[in-house]
């Protein structure tokens, strides 16, 4: 049976990009009455480029970026070489000097301050991290957890990189709840020193900071089985290869073959009261919400183990403790997302580990939709190195427009590729990253593009390129050239982490586009972990980074010709 399904808010040609010569005609007006903004930013003046930086910096930056480049790792034996003492003072004068801002919301204040006055704003990110044994930590984390989760993520017992294995994100593993309190405070320390006028500020937060690890497990289980049993009934309908929002499920072949399968429950019931007499179809959105209006907490679904060939019970609801642990969860949210809209500053959630994204995305969703119906308060990450990004994106995005609220995205590549890449061969499930560089080079660009086009016609979506790639945000600038998009619209965002790239983000800045760096700060000894983390995720891209070295170089002889060798910035 054919079916179709309307959009209330706009129609698209299904989840793919709008065709240019549509998104040109609705937006001839506005680009004939107000003129088309076209920008072009030189990121090779390099007078310009390190105007905010004295030579000094310029010169730390070429001696990490080749300390960064050495396969052996120098963080890792400095400390017993040179002692406790003298390491501190060699981190302050390299590594901890080029990628942390400070160690409180006080020292960092200068830093910020002249980043500003040169066109960049700041994404702050109190960094200090708990580097715990990996036995303390599969101790803690499986006290509660269920023996067999799902077979996608591997998350059993031998979890050896909740510490170890993976080092691509900072994990909390704290089972205490007084300790997710003391994190939230720290984050509202963080939002208050960001704070700003008119949303100029962004603040990021990790959701496993605010709640147990274990729980966001089991969250995330549910999740990826119920989509896994969507898109296993989408097959079975003939429709398996099609995009997510693309596949929609006969209600009526679909009850049938619920009963067939021996599924338990009112499931008739479920889906009285969507769009059955309408359309006769629910799509992916549809059965999405399915599993956040459950009731009855005896309710179990037997769905199909695709893999096994055998049916299992899901179970739709918490215990009450668990339900408990996701009442805190969100109200520590609740609680930082009202602080930021009382000090200008916009909250950036960050991505974890795949095991826990599922639960992380959901969880943020479910803030968005309260704190982002008026404007762009809380963001979410979208990491492209993932297979499932695209699909990821625009079912959020028809989310956002269907419900109307602002959809905020932050834009990544994902900073663990390989250790995830190596986990998934060593637990022999599917691995969930793309094969190589170029397919997330394209699938960043799908992504992006699809929300560029959503901006171009809609006006409530919002981005944040997160890239050190050159070449993406020309792209970027190019397709915000074509749509009729300008920087003052403040919808299309740019992000760098400090430290890097910046012949990228100041050009960005002073050419009025509204960039970002990612700014870590924290005391230099709690700060290891997350530098140690830092030059273990970007050694790969400092050895790449020719090119930045090159202009660092040729400002260095520039200014050594032109007697301004002891430049300081003026601002």
């Amino acid at each position: 049976m054919f079916c179709v399904k309307s959009s209330p808010v706009l129609k698209r040609t299904g989840p793919e990009r709008i065709p240019f010569k549509w998104l040109l005609s609705s937006r001839r007006l506005r680009s004939t009455s107000a003129g088309a903004h076209r920008t072009s930013v030189d990121f090779e003046e390099t007078r310009e480029v390190y105007k905010s930086k004295d030579s000094l910096e310029l010169l730390r930056s070429l001696v990490v970026f080749k300390l960064c480049s050495f396969d052996i790792l120098i963080m890792d034996l400095g400390k017993t070489i040179l002692g406790q003492r003298a390491f501190s003072q060699f981190m302050k004068m390299t590594f901890y000097g080029q990628f942390v801002a400070g160690e409180d919301h006080e020292a960092i204040r200068p830093l910020i301050q002249k980043n500003r006055a040169f066109g960049v704003g700041s994404v702050l990110d109190y960094s200090v991290e708990e580097d715990i044994s990996q036995e303390d930590s599969e101790h803690e984390e499986f006290l509660t957890c269920s023996d067999r989760m799902e077979e996608k993520y591997g998350a059993h017992k031998q979890f050896e990189d909740c510490a170890g294995g993976v080092t691509g994100a900072r994990t909390y593993f704290d089972a205490d709840e007084a300790k997710c309190d003391q994190h939230m405070e720290t984050f509202i320390k963080c939002i208050k020193a960001s704070g700003g006028s008119s949303m100029d500020g962004f603040s990021a937060i990790k959701m496993t900071a605010l709640g147990r690890p274990q729980f966001l497990l089991k969250f995330s289980e549910i999740l990826v089985k119920w989509q896994r049993f969507f898109t296993f009934l989408a097959s079975q309908q003939g429709k398996d290869g099609l995009e997510a929002l693309e596949q929609r499920l006969e209600l009526r072949q679909l009850q049938d073959f619920l009963t067939k399968l021996g599924a338990r429950g009112d499931f008739h019931g479920w889906f009285a009261s969507r769009n059955q007499e309408t359309s006769g179809c629910i799509d992916m959105l549809d059965w999405r919400s399915l599993i956040d209006g459950r009731t009855k907490t005896s309710d179990l679904l037997v769905v199909p183990n695709v893999k096994q060939g055998e049916l299992e019970p899901l179970l739709l609801r918490f215990t009450e403790e668990e339900e408990k642990q996701l009442a805190r969860v969100l109200q520590r949210m609740d609680i930082l997302a009202k602080h930021a809209l009382e000090n200008g500053v916009r909250l950036m959630v960050d991505a974890e580990q795949t095991y826990f994204q599922p639960a992380i995305s959901r969880l943020t969703l479910e803030m968005q939709r309260i704190y982002n119906r008026e404007t762009p308060v809380i963001f979410n990450t979208y990491q492209c190195y993932l297979k499932e990004a695209y699909d990821n994106v625009t079912v959020d995005v028809e989310q956002s427009r269907r419900e109307g609220w602002h959809f905020a995205a932050k834009l990544v590549r994902g900073a663990y590729m390989y250790q995830e890449r190596e986990r998934a061969a060593e637990r022999g499930y599917e691995d969930p990253i793309n094969p190589d560089y170029e397919s997330t080079n394209r699938m960043y660009h799908r992504c992006l593009d699809h929300v560029l086009d959503e901006i171009a016609l809609n006006r409530k979506a919002n981005v944040m390129v997160a890239s050190h790639n050159e070449d993406t945000v020309k792209h970027t600038l190019q397709r915000m050239n074509e749509l009729g998009l300008s920087p003052t619209d403040n919808k299309v965002f740019f992000g760098q982490l400090l430290g890097m790239c910046d012949q990228i983000s100041f050009p960005l800045g002073q050419a009025g586009f509204p960039v970002y760096k990612y700014v870590p700060y924290g005391p230099v000894d709690e700060v290891m972990p997350y530098l140690s983390r830092r030059a273990q995720e970007n050694r790969g891209f400092m050895k790449g980074a020719q090119k930045e070295r090159e202009l660092l170089w040729k400002e260095l002889k520039r200014r050594l010709a032109s007697g301004e060798l002891l430049h300081r910035p003026v601002y």
